[in-house]
């Protein structure tokens, strides 16, 4: 065998051996160890002063390293000596070192690494342990000259390794050509452990032998016996075997230890530095390999004598030997191969170890195998602690490597370190999480005591654990909430959450069950407020909504039985099934033209306005009357040509099939109604109903906040040439005069009655824009910030033109504010509008947008309706508003008011085409 291989290949070659070598015993020598950052590997280079021949390359082959930086096991077989050679190269060498850190990716973590490490280490303990049940000879070699402590938790790592997997090995090995003592034992020997140091430069040798360790110089003291280098050698003995023997690696019967040393032998060698110049120091090998000695001669003679000579080979060793006899009269140190072979002398002579120690030692088996029986055996082994192979062996390899975790509590000491640390934070952690908690709360709250739970924990855990834990606590937390805790996630529509813990819904006719897991509820947020009725008259206690049935319809529902029941009213058109199980909207459905922007809208507002003519409402109302809904985006749809793009009758019929599952506004689809509205206009009675000195009597209002504002709309007297004259609420184009006639404007005020106007060419209205907190405290507003205030008789002065000419805020500051820092809010409830009993027509047209762009405006079922004369007429608005993606919350207290706001234009006053009777 010229050349060294893989394990793996050399155990499936065959080698060729003499016919007188096949029955010789083969002693089996296994090197491994660390080594520094140089370019040469030092088990190589010891192989080659061994072998006294150049088998490794100076630098080391690519060829023979493993790919990605694993572990490898090199042999090298040498007849002549008899000795095969066993080197593990892992990542405690430099070059696997690298090759396993290129490997490494960038972005990988901390644990990740960390585990990367620890597998190349068990991996690394595993090889050692096949080198421990395979050799009788090893061979530590550590790059400096001082003891590396680590080893002696790995030899107690290997020893509890080996102990475990000791009968799947003695399973793998049943059937093999050996003795009874090596199936039962594993290994032919308990392996001697021999350590070669490096010196590092720390001892330096004079000349003269005074160095370090011997004389200071001043000829006072007589000279040692044994050089510094002996007397290091004899140093790391006594503190190798004292460490070995605490840590009970080493116990009085060899045949139990992992390893044993020998008691009256040297098992360690320091090998000696460089050189100064590296020149001088490879022509002084090359010298000493090529000197012959002078007793060499004889031929060779086969058998065990064949070491004998050997012993005593013809080639000087590539060590330098020191003089025979320095000055000082010190010993004479051996060379490494004669340090070595004096125990390899031990196994090829069958004499075996004796290295039990104590008052009865026991006698250790020892067996010295042929070639073919150690390939055999070690093919075995291989095949089951190192290569997983798919016969037979490879149940017992799964065992053995299901046997790693018990390294895991001798290497791995920084996860030891790290589990018990986290596993301290994080009772910590828990207690964190849960401090200040309610009983049942929400998504939100578990999300901030996780946060703060893993801050504590992040002070107090540290290590390769630290993720790995950190998922526990998380996993630990989401547990604890979800094991009835959990509060509902259901909000109301005024932003408020449901206080019942996790639940379900009754279905219809089901009643509600407290003991069912989970329980069935109705949403509850505990939320009450107090409400007015359809018309004002009746105040009632309600509770927080959650849907928008029970917000806008139910609650008005229960009052009308006590209230306003009989009272006129216009009905707004909802959907009326033509199927006995109708359907709502598919989501599929394709969505409007987006709605334009609010200052093009009140321009087109503007616009249709000032064209408008009585013909266009009388045929509006009269299309309105008969069911239709208009287009879903009202004026903003149609604009100036809205008489052009009417669509015909047939058109606009709604849909009988599906009906709109939440309120209408100007993102819904056309052609689609409600099942109720959330609207109410009702007619409490007529004109003289309201009497303007002392205001609406109703409860709730706050004292002198109950008066409607006075509108004073011009008119003129029934005629036949000024039939469809309009006169609309800001003197548009419509209120001029026709040719050749004079114009009633001058004679008088459009706001109110001038001096010169007859009675008859200005009807009184009144509107009044009703606000109502959640206490039930109520009051009118006479502008987008203005409270009407009344004090004595009278009402007030100021006109209702403001309040109609501008957009009125859908919420204001309540009046009446609590003692809370936060502020508190009044809703647009009510319209009122009292028609006095002239021919007039006062058009209603709601539009409400309640949040800012691009929330959609909201409208009832009938954009537009025309309010007959002599009425005190009364439009709720909706007390929630919810679109198809859920309700338009209350502002908070960061949002400006502003953006809640009713557009301008809810009312337009008309001269009727006919005299009121």
């Amino acid at each position: 065998m010229a050349m060294p291989m893989n394990i793996g290949v050399l155990l499936q070659s065959e080698i060729i051996e003499d016919a007188s070598d096949k029955d010789e015993g083969v002693c089996v020598l296994g090197i491994f160890g660390k080594s520094a950052m140089q370019p040469g590997s030092v088990k190589d280079s010891l192989i080659n002063t061994l072998a006294d021949k150049h088998i490794f390359s100076l630098f080391g082959s690519d060829d023979t390293d493993s790919p990605g930086g694993g572990t490898s096991m090199q042999a090298y077989y040498n007849q002549e000596n008899r000795v095969l050679y066993l080197v593990l190269t892992s990542v405690l060498d430099n070059r696997q070192l690298i090759r396993a850190c290129e490997s490494l990716t960038a972005g990988l973590g901390h644990a990740e690494a960390h585990e990367f490490w620890k597998t190349a280490e068990k991996d690394h303990c595993l090889q050692l342990l096949y080198l421990f049940s395979l050799c009788h000879v090893l061979l530590l070699v550590h790059p400096t000259s001082s003891f590396d402590v680590t080893y002696d938790k790995m030899f107690r790592a290997l020893d509890a390794l080996r102990q475990k997997a000791l009968p799947l090995l003695r399973a793998a090995i049943k059937d093999s050509p050996i003795s009874k003592e090596w199936k039962l034992n594993c290994r032919p020997c308990p392996p001697r452990l021999l350590f070669v140091f490096q010196m590092n430069g720390a001892l330096r040798v004079s000349s003269s032998g005074m160095g370090g360790n011997g004389t200071d110089g001043s000829g006072g003291d007589k000279p040692k016996k044994h050089s510094p280098r002996r007397r290091l050698q004899h140093a790391l003995e006594d503190q190798i075997y004292r460490i070995f023997r605490k840590s009970r690696v080493l116990t009085n019967q060899s045949s139990n230890c992992l390893f044993t040393v020998p008691a009256n032998q040297a098992f360690v060698y320091v090998v000696p530095g460089p050189d100064e110049d590296p020149i001088s120091s490879l022509l002084g090998h090359l010298r000493s390999n090529c000197v012959l000695r002078e007793n060499e001669g004889g031929p060779p003679v086969p058998g065990q004598r064949r070491y004998q000579q050997m012993r005593h080979s013809n080639r000087q060793p590539s060590f330098n030997v020191e003089s025979s006899l320095s000055s000082g009269g010190q010993l004479v140190d051996c060379t490494l191969k004669e340090f070595l072979f004096q125990h390899v002398e031990l196994v090829l002579t069958k004499k075996g170890f004796d290295d039990s120690v104590g008052r009865n030692p026991q006698p250790s088996h020892f067996e010295l195998p042929t070639y073919s029986k150690w390939v055999h055996v070690a093919n075995r082994l291989y095949q089951v602690m190192i290569e997983s192979s798919e016969d037979d062996a490879a149940e017992i390899s799964l065992k053995v490597q299901g046997q790693l975790k018990v390294l895991e509590g001798f290497l791995d000491a920084d996860a030891k370190f790290s589990e018990n640390r986290c596993q301290k934070a994080l009772p910590l952690a828990h207690s964190a999480y849960q401090s200040n908690l309610p009983h049942n709360y929400t998504t939100t709250v578990h999300k901030n005591q996780l946060a703060h739970a893993l801050r504590v924990y992040s002070q107090h855990a540290r290590g390769v654990a630290f993720q790995r834990y950190a998922l526990q606590l998380h996993e630990d937390c989401y547990k604890f909430w979800s094991n009835g805790h959990q509060l509902c996630e259901e909000r109301s529509l005024t932003d408020q959450h449901c206080v019942h813990k996790f639940h379900l819904l009754p279905k219809p006719g089901e009643k509600p069950e407290m003991d069912h897991n989970p329980p069935i509820l109705y949403h509850n947020s505990r939320g009450r407020s107090t409400s007015s009725c359809n018309c004002g008259k009746k105040q009632s206690p309600r509770e927080d909504p959650f849907d928008i049935q029970a917000a806008n319809y139910d609650f008005y529902q229960m009052l009308e039985e006590k209230c306003c029941g009989k009272l006129e009213r216009i009905n707004f058109p909802v959907f009326q099934a033509s199927t006995p199980d109708p359907a709502p909207v598919s989501e599929e459905v394709p969505r409007p033209v987006e709605v334009p922007p609010v200052a093009e809208a009140d321009r087109l507002k503007e616009k249709e306005t000032s064209t408008h003519t009585p013909g266009d409402s009388t045929g509006l109302s009269l299309a309105l009357s008969l069911g239709q809904s208009m287009d879903s985006l009202g004026t903003y749809g149609d604009g100036a040509e809205g008489q052009e793009k009417r669509p015909s009758l047939v058109d606009r019929q709604p849909s009988t099939v599906e009906y709109l599952p939440g309120m209408l506004h100007s993102g819904c689809p056309k052609g689609l109604l409600p099942k109720f509205s959330s609207w109410s206009l009702v007619k409490i009675g007529p004109a003289k109903a309201y009497n303007s000195l002392t205001g609406l009597e109703q409860p709730g209002f706050l004292p002198g906040s109950a008066f409607l504002l006075p509108w004073d709309v011009v008119i003129r007297s029934r005629s036949e040439e000024d039939v469809g004259s309009l006169e609309p609420l800001d003197g548009g184009p419509a209120s001029w005069p026709a040719p050749n006639k004079a114009s009633a404007g001058k004679r008088g005020s459009a706001g109110g009655i001038g001096r010169g106007r007859r009675r008859d060419d200005v009807a009184r209205a009144f509107v009044g824009f009703e606000y109502e907190d959640s206490r039930g405290r109520r009051f009118l507003s006479s502008g987008p910030d203005k409270v009407v205030k009344v004090l004595g008789q009278g009402g007030p002065k100021e006109p209702a033109t403001r309040c109609l000419n501008s957009d009125m805020p859908l919420y204001i500051p309540s009046p009446a504010q609590g003692r809370g820092i936060k502020p508190h809010y009044a809703q647009l409830a009510r319209l009122f509008v009292v028609i006095p009993d002239a021919p007039l027509e006062i058009v209603l047209n709601p539009q409400v947008q309640p949040g800012p762009p691009p929330c959609p405006i909201f409208h009832p079922e009938q954009p537009e309706v025309v309010l007959p004369p002599d009425g005190l007429w009364v439009l709720r608005f909706p007390y929630a508003y919810v679109t198809d993606r859920g309700p338009c919350y209350p502002p908070k207290e960061n949002q400006p008011l502003a953006n809640f706001r009713v557009l301008r234009g809810v009312l337009r006053a008309n001269t009727t085409s006919s005299t009121p009777q």
